[in-house]
């Protein structure tokens, strides 16, 4: 690194420099030479020009002006750049123009071949797909291939001692393609690529097939991307052919199975256990299109990839086995037995009696957001714990507590946690259960771990508080470990989901957005809620079932007052406030369902909202729980306030997040009830309707005193919306995004 002395040194004689060429600047400001020194004839003065431009090009992406070239914050790397850019590349010019043992046809193609290098920087540039502190080497580079291809020398050993991208500049020029070592050059970039991006050698070997080294690198990448591999087996093209051909025990059997009329799916998932003589396409052929025997062999050989991880042991196709057994679950069992929720139990749940505990374990945590409430509390739950003589314990043991966090996350949302662990013989055992599911949460690179420990501390705290307690010390314990070994992801993970529990109990007067650094947790501001114009927009979802239709007529009968005027047409309605703020209310019409009107109604009411630049700050969801994904695809990142009002919407909170990352979520952890969705709705139009801030505390306790029925504790205030709270806040912790809010 240069002293600040010798910047300024370098600075004043690289000033004095540029100074020194402008003078020879043309008319049409293009060049940078003195045109005394190496003044081109006219025949190729256009070629130099198309350089220069090319120059000047690069240069208007990061300074105003010649000397105000700031490509980064380092001084040394900022004048280097600007010296090969400026002067290296103006004296290669120079010195292609005086070469005498030059032609005039090979000086041109040399300058050419410089403009075209250039031109491929700035466009990569451009695309950020090249670092500017690379431009010095590939000018250097540059001149070092052209010497060695003006004495008939090959350009290879050059591109080889050069990075990918270095190298890549040189060889894009066009400069060199009658060099003999072009060839094995442009070979050895694409090894150097596959390298860099071990992920993208199939696809670079499709556009690369005849490569000298196509099998061994196709054997390398096999074993690490098995899954790309089959969908380039299964391809009728070249590279497909080529991958047909080659002799390693993983390719010739992924290759049988890409090959398999229908069925290459259905083997995929059990790849390692093929490979490892366990398992044979014969015995799989003999129970694939049973559905429920299939099933059966995919937990069973989950559980075998699992104590074979826990042995360090490492398995192909893993993840492909993962994503087929939750397919399977949803689509054999779960969507059967939500999809007769109106069926008495017997017939309900007459699929899941053939599953022993296990199986059923894991139709539990591979559905957690599409399970209905019932289908858990009434069927699969109680008849997991059943097949496992009531023995919670026992039951994790057999899975060996494969994705125990979740299987606690959703016993909590349930309420059946407390349940759960009453079944430990031995109360130390559960403490160890809860131990092990609030330590370690920094490890991993996802947040689920801490997402599902954030859900069910609300639910423990509710129902159990020495447990509670005793999870709040863990998670103290926690961050004070992590900050003596100095993980930052763990300090912050840690320090966050303590002051998340602490906020739990009120008498604790935590503000957790002057404490986590978020947007407001307990209020949004009615400004937040208005637009340009002062209007307050809500879209209400509704779905064409008998239900939908019957729920439809309740919510139009909510503004028959004079406070509110109804607009009808053909596929939505309009209800607007007549006295106090202009509020604007978008409910679609539940047209019926079989012929799918409702979802164009939709579709047509979101147009009309986009087409006249309303964007929706409240959304309210107003049907069973199987069409929230529907309503979740179409919520915008202008929502402030989205109520779910369908069962179980509480399990559905990141995905809202997902869409409408500054949402207050209100949902139900168990069942929906319009006796309560109603009065919450009334509530919230008459303080927007007066231009109120929405106070959750107070406004829940407002809410309170208006609901007659049971099943309001179960439904989740935002303030009180962990798992959420706790994503924002990572997230700008970590830096990952901004807490800036709208007020």
């Amino acid at each position: 690194m240069i002293s600040n002395r010798q910047y300024l040194c370098i600075t004043i004689l690289l000033a004095i420099s540029l100074a020194a060429t402008s003078q020879g600047t043309t008319s049409q400001g293009a060049s940078y030479k003195d045109p005394l020194s190496c003044k081109p004839p006219l025949g190729r003065e256009l070629f130099h020009d198309y350089v220069d431009r090319e120059q000047k090009n690069i240069l208007n992406i990061y300074g105003k002006t010649d000397l105000d070239f700031i490509v980064s914050s380092n001084e040394e790397i900022n004048y280097l750049v600007t010296r090969a850019l400026i002067n290296k590349v103006d004296a290669l010019q120079c010195q292609i123009e005086k070469d005498s043992t030059m032609g005039s046809q090979v000086k041109i193609g040399y300058l050419r071949g410089l403009e075209k290098m250039l031109k491929y920087i700035h466009g990569n540039l451009k695309g950020r797909r090249v670092n500017i502190s690379s431009l010095p080497r590939m000018v250097e580079g540059y001149e070092n291939a052209m010497q060695k291809d003006k004495m008939g020398e090959s350009i290879e050993h050059v591109i080889d001692a050069a990075s990918y991208e270095v190298g890549s500049a040189i060889v894009n020029s066009n400069a060199f393609e009658k060099n003999q070592g072009i060839k094995i050059s442009r070979e050895n970039l694409i090894r150097k690529y596959c390298a860099l991006h071990p992920d993208r050698v199939f696809q670079t070997m499709r556009e690369n097939p005849n490569v000298s080294f196509l099998d061994s690198i196709i054997k390398i990448a096999a074993y690490k991307f098995p899954g790309q591999l089959y969908d380039y087996a299964a391809a009728n093209n070249k590279l497909g052919n080529a991958i047909k051909k080659i002799d390693d025990p993983m390719v010739k059997t992924v290759s049988k199975m890409a090959t398999s009329r229908g069925s290459g799916q259905l083997y995929f998932p059990f790849l390692d256990n093929i490979l490892k003589g366990k398992t044979t396409f014969e015995e799989i052929d003999e129970l694939k299109d049973d559905s429920i025997k299939y099933y059966k062999l995919l937990v069973k050989t989950r559980l075998d990839y699992v104590e074979r991880a826990i042995n360090k042991d490492t398995t192909y196709a893993f993840e492909a086995l993962n994503q087929k057994l939750e397919k399977k679950a949803g689509e054999i069992f779960v969507n059967v037995i939500n999809g007769l929720h109106e069926q008495e139990d017997p017939v309900r749940f007459r699929i899941i009696q053939q599953l022993n505990a296990q199986e059923l374990y894991y139709l539990i945590v591979l559905s957690d957001g599409i399970i209905y409430t019932s289908s858990y509390t009434r069927g699969v739950y109680p008849l997991m714990m059943s097949r496992i003589n009531q023995r919670g314990d026992s039951l994790l043991m057999s899975v060996k507590f494969d994705k125990y966090r979740k299987f606690i996350k959703m016993a909590a949302g349930y309420n059946t946690l407390n349940d759960f662990l009453k079944t430990f013989p031995d109360s130390k055992q559960a403490e160890t259960l809860m131990t092990a599911f609030v330590n370690g949460l920094e490890r991993g690179s996802s947040l689920e771990d801490g997402v599902d420990v954030a859900d069910s501390y609300t639910s423990i705290s509710e129902d159990n508080r020495d447990l509670a307690n005793y999870i709040l010390g863990l998670t103290k314990w926690n961050y004070e470990r992590t900050v003596k070994e100095n993980n930052k992801r763990g300090m912050v993970i840690y320090n966050l989901l303590y002051k998340l529990f602490l906020s739990a109990d009120s008498t604790n007067n935590i503000d957790l957005s002057k404490e986590l650094g978020i947007p407001p947790v307990y209020s949004v501001n009615f400004k937040a809620l208005s637009n340009d114009s002062g209007q307050v927009v809500m879209q209400v979802f509704f779905y064409g079932d008998k239900d939908g239709q019957n729920i439809f007529q309740g919510f139009l009968r909510q503004f028959g007052n004079s406070n509110w005027k109804i607009t009808p047409s053909d596929k939505w309605v309009t209800i607007s406030s007549v006295k106090g703020k202009e509020v604007l209310i978008f409910a679609n019409r539940p047209l019926p369902e079989e012929t799918g009107d409702d979802e164009k109604a939709q579709h047509a009411l979101d147009e009309y909202l986009a087409k006249n630049n309303l964007k929706p700050t409240v959304v309210i969801h107003r049907g069973h729980s199987y069409y929230a994904p529907y309503t979740i695809e179409q919520i915008l990142p202008s929502a402030k306030i989205v109520f779910m009002g369908s069962c179980g919407g509480y399990h559905l909170i990141h995905d809202i997040l997902e869409n409408a990352p500054d949402a207050h979520i209100i949902a139900s952890k168990q069942i929906g009830k319009t006796a309560i969705n109603q009065p919450f709705f009334i509530l919230l139009m008459e303080k927007v309707r007066n231009g109120n801030d929405i106070d959750w505390i107070p406004f829940w306790q407002e809410l309170n005193k208006t609901v007659k029925v049971e099943g309001l504790e179960d439904y989740i205030p935002p303030h009180k919306n962990l798992g959420a709270i706790f994503i924002k806040a990572y997230k700008i912790a970590m830096g990952e995004t901004s807490n800036k809010q709208e007020l």
